[in-house]
């Protein structure tokens, strides 16, 4: 057993070999009743409050190269976590052996740690029932594995059949379907079932010695209906679009200028510079640039944004938080006004208010605390011309990537995967080697028109508890200006 103290939360991990169940055959979690025997154990402490997560995830991934599956990956984990609370003060354990035995000592660790006392406590649950708002049609785990390395194989042939300068395509399929039960001590026994589907393509095309690469990976919280909708050969070509539009593209100039930033994935921007920094996790600590904001313009007027995990089939959607509430819509800015922070129960205690059923987590190995859902900013009423009206030069950064953010600070630094130069109100020439570099804040206040084509992008974001999938997204939106970094010599 190790023992890590951090941010007061004490974790206790139990760490073991195999996965060892003496629990009844067939029985894949805790029933009700011992579930009431564990919180009642647990709250025979100093404790005002007990959890329970239970989780069994079962994932598959399937990787090919050039059309020839090279990889496949199922993996199924299982395991529990335990949370009581002392006021502002939590400690944490989990296990992956729920054998009577294991989870009695991991009990007795936690009530320790808190200070034990004799007390009778009898608990009794109530198993809330819902509508699933996530259905699936097709599981994955009835498919045979042919049949889903064969969407690869058409993603494959999709983006080689686009032009002969594509030389090689790597993709991979990834399924996955996490059950969770979570159970507390005000009585609340809640089930969930999530089920996502991704596909990644990445093409490669060459010219003369020039190499360069392009992607596409959409997904959604549903089952392999989701390629019906968005086929894999829809997928395959857009990577080779974006690789072909790079082998073209020049180097990219730096400087300050208006950018504007596609829809779709673009909103990464906004998830990552402002979203994060509007989760409790740094708000209730003051270390957010948001900090004590609400009710005050943070925005320009056309800026409105909500984190919203009831969307059906959404990549990050879900019935229930990782708390056991219900999801639900949540208005982050109105009008440029802040209106809402993103809380889980812990935070909402620190900063005397409700949670906003924002508690998310990776797995029962990770304590849950805020994060975001499906973020995005919303439609507003320019047409997408009118965006580049009055630009002399500037920047559209059509397909978005990865970077960095200090939530303490807001500032930012962004990869463009696909942009093109604007001169005089018109989109010139591909442009590669860019990068946006600002801070969230400013930002904000610098978007100057909104259109109307909101799309949103899949993404995995890794945070305290974990890599979780999340979608980012907005309409095409323009920055008045922000700092391009480039690659041109001027």
């Amino acid at each position: 057993m190790n023992q890590l103290v951090l941010n007061n939360t004490l974790f206790v991990f139990f760490l073991h070999k195999g996965y060892n169940r003496t629990i009844e055959k067939g029985q894949v979690m805790l029933n009700k009743e011992q579930l009431e025997y564990c919180l009642s154990e647990c709250m025979k402490s100093e404790a005002d409050f007990a959890e329970i997560y239970e989780e069994l995830e079962h994932s598959e991934t399937i990787k090919a190269l050039s059309g020839k599956t090279e990889d496949v990956n199922q993996v199924i984990t299982a395991g529990l976590g335990i949370r009581l609370y002392k006021d502002l003060q939590s400690v944490y354990a989990y296990t992956n052996d729920e054998s009577e035995d294991a989870v009695a000592a991991l009990i007795k660790d936690l009530t320790e740690a808190l200070g034990t006392c004799d007390k009778e406590v009898h608990l009794s649950l109530d198993e809330v029932t819902y509508t699933n708002n996530n259905p699936v049609e097709i599981d994955y785990m009835s498919i045979p594995l042919e049949e889903k390395a064969d969407l690869l194989k058409r993603a494959n042939d999709a983006a080689f059949s686009a032009d002969p300068r594509i030389v090689k395509v790597q993709s991979e399929l990834l399924n996955v379907k996490q059950e969770v039960q979570i159970a507390n001590t005000e009585g609340r026994l809640i089930k969930d079932v999530r089920v996502r589907t991704r596909m990644m393509v990445t093409a490669f095309a060459e010219e003369n010695g020039n190499l360069q690469s392009g992607a596409d990976r959409p997904g959604a919280g549903m089952g392999l209906e989701f390629y019906r909708t968005v086929t894999p050969e829809e997928t395959g070509r857009e990577a080779a679009r974006v690789a072909l539009v790079n082998l073209s593209a020049k180097d990219c100039p730096s400087g300050r200028m208006p950018v504007i930033i596609d829809n779709g994935f673009g909103g990464v921007i906004f998830h990552e510079a402002c979203g994060h920094s509007l989760e409790a996790t740094s708000v209730a600590r003051n270390m957010s640039v948001f900090s004590g904001k609400l009710g005050t313009k943070i925005a320009a007027d056309c800026v409105s944004a909500v984190d919203d995990g009831t969307i059906p089939n959404a990549w990050g959607s879900q019935n229930i938080d990782d708390e056991g509430n219900f999801q639900k819509r949540r208005v982050l800015i109105e009008n440029g006004v802040l209106k809402s922070y993103m809380i889980d129960r812990l935070n909402a205690r620190r900063m005397g208010t409700e949670s906003t059923s924002s508690s998310r987590r990776q797995s029962y190995q990770f304590e849950p605390t805020s994060r975001m859902t499906n973020t995005f900013i919303l439609p507003g009423e320019d047409s997408f011309e009118e965006l580049f009206e009055g630009i002399e030069r500037g920047l559209y950064a059509k397909k978005m990537g990865g970077g960095s953010v200090n939530p303490q600070t807001g500032e930012f630094n962004f990869a463009v995967n696909e942009g093109y130069l604007i001169e005089n109100g018109k989109i010139s020439y591909p442009v590669r080697g860019a990068s946006l570099i600002g801070n969230g804040a400013e930002i904000l206040k610098n978007i100057d028109r909104v259109c109307s084509n909101l799309k949103t992008g899949q993404g995995m974001c890794g945070s305290l508890s974990g890599s979780i999938p999340t979608d980012v997204g907005q309409p095409t939106i323009r920055v008045s200006s922000i700092t391009v970094g480039g690659t041109a010599n001027e």
